[in-house]
């Protein structure tokens, strides 16, 4: 063991600290990300995703080399790949990325071209705010608020819907999640249900002190084991007891959007 003072900078995330708090960046990531792909000069966007483009896979006959929809296949998947894994490091501490980089992650074994052009989007956007940061509040109440909101059906190739869940402590963020749904919700109210009885096991999971625990002694941790009750009484019986209270979010309030 070896004792290398306070924390800075560890794996591209830059750690700094006030009385304000500790404030967690990836600056120095998204910068070298800009110049290893040569849009240091690039003029950045106002949104990570071109508004109303729904992106779909492409079907590719492989004995005859042929392609569909007028759209190119990129001939080198791995570079996809690499890029899509190098945006996912990046919502360690951006989550307004969150829902793209979801979205894209769908084409990773047959992206096309406008695909991996959605990854440079998403690269000129982050040029926009590249030291973007999360403050970890030094004066958070330790009480935890959760967001939630679904988008019904909104994938148009499965018709399933998008969950989106932000819970903070007090006022500062420490988790975020945009996942398609499991199953197809036959309406808005199933997936607005669904997203919610996600962000209740996600509160529960953070307030489980029992969880870090088990965590110290099994690292190997897969997500899904947050998740045992997911029946539909379980975020009733979580309002009858006490645990949660809900509340409706306007459009305009509604953070995790």
């Amino acid at each position: 063991m070896k004792d290398l003072g306070v924390l800075k900078y560890f794996l591209g995330i830059e750690v700094m600290r006030s009385n304000k708090g500790i404030v967690l960046n990836q600056q120095k990531y998204a910068l070298e990300l800009l110049a290893d792909l040569g849009l240091g000069e690039a003029k950045s966007v106002c949104t990570p995703l071109e508004q109303n483009q729904k992106l779909t896979l492409v079907e590719y006959d492989e004995s005859v080399q042929t392609k569909v929809n007028g759209d190119d296949l990129i001939a080198d998947v791995t570079v996809y790949q690499r890029l899509l894994g190098r945006l996912l490091y990046l919502t360690n501490t951006r989550p307004n990325i969150m829902f793209t980089i979801q979205h894209l992650s769908q084409f990773m074994h047959k992206p096309k071209k406008i695909t991996f052009g959605g990854c440079f989007r998403v690269v000129r956007y982050i040029k926009k705010n590249p030291g973007q940061c999360i403050l970890l509040s030094a004066t958070s109440k330790l009480q935890l608020i959760a967001f939630c909101d679904s988008d019904w059906a909104s994938c148009p190739m499965s018709r399933r819907s998008v969950t989106g869940l932000y819970v903070k402590i007090g006022e500062s963020l420490i988790s975020w999640k945009s996942k398609k749904q499991t199953t197809v919700s036959r309406s808005s109210a199933e997936a607005e249900y669904r997203s919610m009885t996600a962000v209740v096991a996600e509160v529960m999971w953070l307030n489980d002190s029992k969880v870090a625990l088990q965590i110290a002694a099994n690292p190997v941790f897969h997500e899904r084991t947050k998740h045992i009750e997911i029946d539909c009484h379980f975020v009733q019986d979580k309002i009858k007891d006490g645990t949660i209270q809900m509340q409706h979010i306007g459009t305009t309030e509604q953070l995790v959007d």
